[in-house]
C-alpha cells in the first residue's frame, strides 16, 4: 500500500492508575497506590512521550460504590493531574475526561484553556455525557438525564465552549507598556449565548493557545454518539473486539463525518488496545493468564453489573444462559451492553462466561513483539484504524511496546522518528479552527 495515502499511525497511552481491571492492583508489579500516586503518573507520561506517542489520557467518572473498580475508588481528578504532567513533559498532548451533563460551560472552557495555555498548546478535552445513573446525586440533580438527552445538552454544550474559546482574536493583546495599552476593546467578543439548556454571557478570561483551541474527543459508540463525534470532534475513542468490527465503525463514523461537511482526515479515529506482549506466543499468552487469574467471579459479576445500572448479578445461576435484561444498561453504557446481550445470545454464553470475560477482555493483541505490530500495521492499512490508545495491565506493559513494538513500526516507516510539533494538533495533523470573529471580519472586508 502506498503509506503517502495514509497519515503515519498515532498513539494515546491511557494512565490508569492501578488500572482498568476489577483485580489488576493485585499484580505483584502494580504499585497498590498508584492512582494517586504523582510519581507514577510522571513515569507512565515519560514513558509515553519516550516513544514519541500523541497524547497520555486520563479518563474519569463521578459516582462509586462499594463495588466500583479500585482504581475508580481513589484517583486524580483528569485537570489537576494533566496540569501537574504538564510540567514535567515538553511534547505529548495531555487529554482529560470531563462531563457535559454535571458541568457549566464556562468553567469547563476556562479550565481547558488554561491547561493549553500551561502545556503549551497541547490539551485535548474528552467529552462524554456521564453514563451513570448515580452521577445525578453528587450534583443535586433528582434524575439522571436519559441517553438523548444527554447528547442533546453536549451538542449545545460544544457550541457554547467553542464560542468562548473564541472570545479573544489572535492579535487582541497589544502590551504596548509605552502607550499604555493592554489589549484592542475592538477583538474582544461577548458570546451572548441563549439556548435550550444554558444562557451564557461571556467573554471568556483567557485567549486562544498556539493550537487554537483545544483539541476535542468523543467515546460515545452508540448512535447519538457517532453523531455527535462527526459533527463535532476531532478525535474518537472507542473499542472493538475484531478487526471487522472496527471497519465498520471507522467507514460509519468517517461517512457521517463527510455528510456533515466535514473532512475525513479532520476527524482521528483512535481503537483502545490493550497489548500483552511477551519474548514469545507462550510467555505472552502466560501473561494473559495471570491477570485473569486475579479475578474472582464475584468481582466480575460485580464489574458487569456496573454497566447495566449497578444491577444485581448475583442472584442468576452462574452456569446458565446469560439473563434476559430487556432495556437494562439502555440509559447508561447502552452501545456496551447492547453488545454484551448480543454477543452473549449469538455464542450462547453463560452468565460465568460474560462476568469473566468482561473482567478480563481477551484482545487480539496478545503475543510477541512482531505479532502486534504486524496487527497494528493491518488495522491501519485496512482502515481499521488512525490510531491506537494503548493501556496496559501493569507498569511495564507500556515500556515494553515503547521498547519493542515501536521500533518495528518506525523500521517499517509507519510511525514517527520524532514529534512534527509542540501542539496536539500538530502532531495528530489537525488543522487550527480559525477565530469566528477575525474570519468573520475578513468575509465582510472582502464583501
Amino acid at each position: 500500500m502506498d503509506m503517502s495515502s495514509r497519515k503515519p499511525i498515532k498513539f494515546g497511552a491511557i494512565i490508569h492508575g492501578v488500572g482498568g481491571n476489577i483485580s489488576g492492583w493485585r499484580h505483584p508489579e502494580v504499585p497498590a497506590d498508584a492512582s494517586v500516586s504523582l510519581d507514577f503518573y510522571k513515569r507512565q507520561a515519560a514513558t509515553a512521550e519516550k516513544g514519541k506517542f500523541d497524547l497520555v489520557f486520563i479518563a474519569d467518572g463521578l459516582y462509586i460504590n462499594e463495588k466500583s473498580i479500585p482504581h475508580f475508588l481513589n484517583r486524580f481528578e483528569p485537570i489537576t493531574i494533566l496540569s501537574a504532567l504538564a510540567s514535567v513533559t515538553s511534547k505529548i498532548g495531555l487529554v482529560g475526561t470531563l462531563s457535559s451533563s454535571y458541568s457549566e460551560p464556562f468553567n469547563v472552557a476556562r479550565q481547558f484553556g488554561s491547561l493549553d495555555h500551561i502545556s503549551g498548546g497541547r490539551a485535548g478535552w474528552n467529552v462524554v455525557t456521564s453514563p451513570l445513573e448515580g452521577s445525578a446525586g453528587n450534583f443535586g440533580r433528582d434524575h439522571h438525564p436519559t441517553h438523548d438527552e444527554r447528547y442533546e445538552i453536549a451538542e449545545e454544550y460544544l457550541e457554547v465552549v467553542r464560542g468562548l474559546w473564541d472570545s479573544w482574536e489572535d492579535d487582541a493583546f497589544v502590551r504596548d507598556k509605552a502607550s499604555g495599552v493592554f489589549f484592542d476593546p475592538s477583538k474582544l467578543h461577548r458570546l451572548d449565548h441563549k439556548g435550550k439548556h444554558f444562557s451564557v454571557t461571556g467573554p471568556l478570561n483567557i485567549s486562544r493557545s498556539s493550537q487554537g483551541h483545544p483539541v476535542i474527543f468523543q467515546a460515545g459508540s452508540s448512535e447519538s454518539g457517532k453523531n455527535l463525534a462527526a459533527k463535532e470532534a476531532d478525535a474518537v475513542f472507542t473499542g472493538h473486539e475484531n478487526i471487522e468490527e472496527a471497519k465498520a465503525f471507522y467507514k460509519d463514523v468517517k461517512e457521517r463525518t463527510a455528510a456533515a461537511g466535514r473532512s475525513v482526515d479532520d476527524i482521528v479515529i483512535l481503537p483502545g488496545i490493550g497489548p500483552i506482549i511477551g519474548k514469545t506466543e507462550e510467555e505472552a499468552e502466560r501473561k494473559y493468564e495471570e491477570l485473569a487469574a486475579l479475578v474472582s467471579i464475584e468481582n466480575a459479576l460485580n464489574y458487569l453489573g456496573r454497566f447495566f445500572e449497578h444491577h444485581d448479578f448475583s442472584q442468576y445461576p452462574l452456569d446458565e444462559p446469560f439473563p434476559e435484561l430487556g432495556d437494562l444498561g439502555s440509559n447508561s453504557f447502552r452501545s456496551g451492553t447492547d453488545k454484551i446481550k448480543k454477543t452473549a445470545k449469538e455464542k450462547g454464553l453463560t452468565l460465568r462466561q460474560v462476568a469473566l470475560q468482561s473482567a478480563t477482555p481477551r484482545t487480539p493483541f496478545i503475543g510477541t513483539p512482531e505479532r502486534i505490530a504486524n496487527l497494528i500495521q493491518q488495522w491501519h492499512e485496512e482502515e481499521a484504524a488512525d490510531g491506537f490508545i494503548v493501556h496496559t495491565h501493569i507498569p511495564s506493559g507500556l515500556e515494553d511496546f515503547v521498547e519493542l513494538v515501536v521500533p518495528i513500526l518506525q523500521q517499517r516507516g509507519l510511525y514517527r522518528e520524532d514529534y512534527e510539533s509542540s501542539t496536539l494538533r500538530g502532531n495528530l495533523g489537525l488543522p487550527i479552527p480559525e477565530n469566528r470573529y477575525a474570519k468573520q471580519a475578513v468575509e465582510v472586508e472582502q464583501a
